[in-house]
């Protein structure tokens, strides 16, 4: 079958658009800072919790939850920042070290060995290398260049 050229100047439904943003640069800026705080509050909450294991909740219980969810947001601020300005493979390895290491310890603080610990942050690792080298794989040209 044949079918009609398109005309030049003419978009066509296949061509791709930005949609538009609807939230001033502040308002992404809050949401960035808000979004890693909630993250570490999250994460900080769970490394007590599992640091506990059904026991009382003590003074320095509290204190690892909160450390660790300051460690966690600025780490994850840091990687949120740093990573989109690498390429694909080391884009994809940043996020899956991070991920890695934070599921080996959150897991050790369950009173599992080191070996068992370190094998599940590299399992966790592993998955999320793999999962984020697709999707950046799949949405960038040939030449790097990220398609929005």
């Amino acid at each position: 079958m044949a079918h009609a050229a398109p005309a030049p100047g003419l978009r066509t439904p296949s061509a791709r658009s930005r949609t538009p943003d609807l939230f001033s640069e502040r308002t992404h800026r809050v949401a960035g800072w808000a979004t890693a705080s909630v993250l570490g509050l999250v994460y900080g909450y769970w490394v007590a919790a599992n640091n506990r294991d059904g026991g009382p909740i003590t003074g320095w219980n509290i204190l690892l939850g909160f450390v660790s969810a300051i460690a966690f947001a600025a780490l994850w601020t840091g990687v949120h920042a740093l990573a989109p300005r690498m390429r694909r493979e080391l884009h994809a390895l940043l996020w899956a070290g991070f991920a890695g290491c934070a599921m080996g310890f959150l897991y050790n603080q369950a009173d599992e060995s080191v070996l068992r610990s370190t094998g599940m942050g590299l399992a966790v690792a592993a998955a999320t290398f793999v999962a984020l080298f697709f999707r950046y794989y799949t949405h960038e040209d040939a030449a790097g260049h990220r398609i929005r």
